[in-house]
């Protein structure tokens, strides 16, 4: 089922026009989430990412848009299988007409779901080869950072990858900074160090991310930097890893003729678990 503006319809029934501006122009926003059960992991963190990224597009949010209605027409949707464990997609967009300029600013909205297999997050232990992906670049602004349906430079990267047998590619902006890769965050280990791009170098204002960063801070084990990331930077490190919201952490095994180790990636996976299971 796909919940259309709060109404439950079958999958194959649900139709929006082809003048929707999410289609024409990209002009919407959406967030992904993982669910275990009835529980949506980091919620409060999506819904004032999503709110933010909707004040900056500058769309209408709903004085019904609340924290509590949003996680029940979520639930609702998922209702029939709450056992299970979900990827949940919510998608907001303008829903208007007019060209580049809408003709207001109200908002439709959809919440579609896949069952995953693992209820937490799990470490794989898989060769996991990057590349850089040096044929586009991700400009180095605000709009950057939100989780928008203008992903092509994604796309086209993830063509690219399988093509040339990688397993992910890294992503530079216009400053030739490696900011994150195709599907999250990343996170770079050297001497102890953990580094990790600012959000001003236009990287996406990820959920794990900041889960990870808020870990780090709390435990004087580790010295966390928020600093650019250069390409050379990349084979003198001990360990990278990527953060996203439906893997948790995926270690980096290899890049070019480097190979990683996995040791913080383990000891903070655990402690992302615990996170998620008690907040």
């Amino acid at each position: 089922m796909i919940n259309l503006n709060g109404k439950l319809v079958n999958t194959t029934e649900a139709t929006i026009s082809l003048n929707n501006r999410g289609l024409q122009y990209g002009d919407a926003v959406f967030e992904t989430l993982k669910i275990s059960g009835t529980k949506i992991f980091f919620w409060e963190d999506h819904y004032f990412r999503l709110m933010a990224s909707m004040r900056i597009l500058r769309m209408e949010i709903p004085q019904t848009f609340t924290l509590e209605f949003l996680e029940a027409e979520i639930l609702k949707t998922i209702d029939l299988e709450q056992s299970k464990t979900h990827r949940v997609k919510l998608l907001v967009w303008r829903d208007a007409e007019g060209k580049y300029t809408p003709t207001d600013n109200n908002i439709g909205y959809s919440v579609s779901s896949e069952i995953l297999k693992v209820p937490f997050y799990t470490l794989n232990d898989e060769p996991y080869e990057v590349e850089l992906y040096k044929d586009h670049y991700v400009m180095s602004s605000l709009l950057s950072t939100l989780k928008t349906t203008n992903k092509v430079i994604n796309v086209v990267g993830s063509i690219w990858a399988k093509e040339n047998g990688y397993q992910n590619c890294l992503m530079l902006n216009d400053k030739k900074q490696v900011i994150e890769a195709l599907n999250g965050n990343i996170f770079l280990v050297k001497d102890g160090r953990i580094k990790t791009p600012p959000l001003t170098d236009g990287c996406l204002k990820g959920i794990i991310r900041k889960q990870i960063l808020a870990i780090l801070t709390a435990v004087p084990d580790y010295i966390i930097e928020e600093e650019s990331i250069s390409p050379f930077e990349l084979q003198k490190a001990d360990e990278i890893f990527i953060t996203n919201v439906i893997t948790g952490i995926q270690p980096i095994t290899k890049y070019r003729k480097k190979e990683y180790d996995n040791t913080i990636a383990k000891e903070l996976l655990g402690k992302l678990n615990a996170k998620a299971r008690f907040q």
